[in-house]
C-alpha cells in the first residue's frame, strides 16, 4: 500500500484522513438536510462541484501512481452517481438529481487535474 503514496511525513494518517472526508461526504448527503433560507436555483451544483474537486485535488496529494489516481477518480465518479441514487431511493428528504451528478463528476476531473500542475506535490512541499 506504502508503494502507491507519495513520500509524505505521515503517509497514513493523510490517506485516513482523505477517507475520512469520503466517508463524511456520502453522510452528508444521505441525512436530512439543514433548514436553509431560499437559496437560488441549482445553486446547490456549486457545492457539489467543490466537495468532489477536494476530494481529488487531495488524492492527487496522497496518490503517487497513476492506476492509484486512476481508482481513486473512478471510484469518486461512482460514489457520487451512487449517492444520488441512495438519496432517491433511501431517503424521503432527499432527491436524485442527475445535475447533481454531473457537477460531482466535473469536481472530479477538475480535481485529478491538478495533476498537471506544479500544485501536485503541494502536501509534501508543506512537510506533511
Amino acid at each position: 500500500m506504502t508503494g502507491m503514496l507519495k513520500p509524505l511525513r505521515r503517509p497514513r494518517f493523510w490517506l485516513g484522513l482523505w477517507w475520512f472526508a469520503v466517508i463524511s461526504v456520502i453522510v452528508v448527503c444521505l441525512i436530512p438536510p439543514p433548514p436553509l433560507p431560499d437559496l437560488p436555483k441549482n445553486s446547490d451544483k456549486v457545492e457539489h462541484f467543490l466537495a468532489y474537486f477536494l476530494l481529488a485535488g487531495s488524492a492527487v496529494q496522497i496518490y503517487r501512481t497513476r492506476a492509484a489516481l486512476w481508482w481513486a477518480g473512478i471510484g469518486l465518479v461512482l460514489m457520487g452517481v451512487g449517492v444520488e441514487f441512495a438519496q432517491g431511493a433511501l431517503t424521503d428528504n432527499r432527491s436524485a438529481d442527475p445535475a447533481d451528478a454531473v457537477a460531482n463528476t466535473l469536481g472530479v476531473i477538475a480535481g485529478m487535474a491538478i495533476r498537471f500542475t506544479p500544485l501536485r506535490d503541494l502536501l509534501i512541499s508543506l512537510k506533511g
